[in-house]
């Protein structure tokens, strides 16, 4: 993801050290139940799509913006998911940070998915049993917002809920 001006104004400030943000995830969905991903430029892997928050951004919006941005694609988002911090990611500048995660359910309300930023190598709907390669953080938050149920929240004395066979 690029990095927001705001945020290279703080480093100018505060260096490399540790930089406490918000993030947000969208998992999108199509009319036929398909997950919309985007493979990344900065990693060169599959991701569901997401971004930082702009000051004083709420995260549906967020998350509408950078879907959009990202992809073409124009979605309503419908439910939190989960909210959960994600350990420190220690960049290749010497920058490190850590975010704390709102993620998003949204359902796709038209365009149409493609390349539409300089974030992105490719950009597709894939069915739920057939993903391509994904990191951990990226299926969870697929699995999380495909299960009925309330909002899971890391850290509250519960496991999330078993995985369905």
């Amino acid at each position: 993801m690029a990095t927001p001006e705001f945020i290279r104004d703080l480093r100018t400030s505060i260096g490399r050290q540790l930089l406490w943000l918000p993030g947000v995830s969208a998992v999108v969905f199509d009319d036929r139940g398909r997950v919309l991903l985007g493979k990344r430029v900065d990693t060169g892997g599959w991701s569901v799509i997401g971004g930082i928050p702009e000051p004083g951004e709420q995260p549906a919006e967020t998350a509408v913006r950078e879907v959009y941005e990202e992809t073409a694609v124009r979605v309503v988002p419908e439910e939190v998911v989960l909210i959960e911090t994600m350990p420190p990611t220690h960049y290749p500048n010497g920058d490190v940070c850590q975010f704390m995660d709102v993620t998003l359910r949204c359902r796709a309300i038209g365009g149409e998915a493609r390349v539409n930023d300089d974030e992105s190598l490719e950009v597709g709907w894939f069915a739920v049993d057939a993903l391509p390669e994904l990191k951990e953080y990226a299926l969870t938050r697929i699995k999380r917002a495909l299960e009925a149920g309330p909002t899971w929240f890391q850290g509250m004395g519960e496991e999330p809920p078993a995985e369905q066979p």
